[in-house]
């Protein structure tokens, strides 16, 4: 009975220590789950390095409604596909519709985050660009990776091709091309900090596109759950509110 007594006195600290500890591990609650890694090429107003872009504000809101944390980080167009689509990263924002033709591992979310207003700018004062075709014959630059402008612009004699926008309007401004394509809320942003003299948005746009979320196959099941995250912020007035915030600048 002493050895018994004694085997107890000894076990009874270790069983109140396993006890509590199993409590706080309750009274704690699962772990946090680590955030998707969702990237961007974005240039502001469209996203920014601090999240504060009307695209970004969007597409964190849509995943805070779900119940999902996720990371944005901001890569090279082309890249950001790529990592995307091997799964390196869980997604990408925005895009055109129809890349899983290409990228197979993505799946596009069919709610719209936003509109894209492709626009051609320039400095020639006399130049009019009305469509892609008007294009081709011109000495052109466009961002590599930007899909929908790659295919419009296909064999086009004169193109080039740059990293980003900011890019774009650094070969425009020391006249190694005679017109780019970039985004117009992006155009204008830049044109505006980097203090460009002479360079105009062209009108119409060359095209307006809806542009989506994409996720990687393995989180198809997030896709449903987040084209009606986006469709209830656009009925209940976040959606609108959050791009006016973004293009301002402001905070949500």
């Amino acid at each position: 009975m002493l050895k018994a007594g004694f085997f107890l006195s000894r076990l009874a600290p270790a069983l109140l220590a396993a006890l509590l500890f199993q409590t706080a591990a309750f009274a704690a609650g699962p772990a946090q789950a680590a955030p998707l890694v969702l990237n961007t090429d974005g240039a502001p107003p469209h996203a920014r390095p601090d999240g504060t872009g009307f695209e970004d504000r969007i597409v964190a809101e849509a995943f805070r409604r779900i119940g999902v944390p996720v990371k944005l980080v901001m890569l090279p167009s082309e890249r950001c596909l790529q990592n995307a689509n091997l799964g390196i990263d869980d997604g990408n924002y925005v895009r055109v519709a129809g890349l899983e033709k290409t990228y197979p591992n993505l799946i596009m979310v069919p709610e719209p985050v936003s509109e894209f207003v492709f626009t051609a700018f320039t400095r020639a004062p006399e130049l009019k660009i009305s469509s892609w075709a008007d294009l081709r014959q011109r000495q052109v630059a466009i961002v590599n990776g930007w899909k929908i402008v790659e295919r419009q612009l296909a064999g086009a004699p004169r193109l080039k091709t740059a990293r980003d926008e900011e890019a774009l309007f650094a070969l425009l401004d020391k006249g190694h091309a005679e017109v780019v394509v970039a985004g117009l809320h992006a155009g204008r942003e830049i044109i505006r900090v980097r203090g460009y003299q002479g360079v105009r948005a062209l009108s119409p746009p060359l095209a307006v596109e809806p542009m989506h979320l994409y996720l990687n196959a393995r989180h198809a099941a997030l896709v449903p759950k987040l084209s009606e995250a986006l469709r209830a912020m656009r009925r209940d007035g976040t959606l609108p509110r959050l791009t006016r915030a973004g293009l301002a600048g402001n905070a949500p």
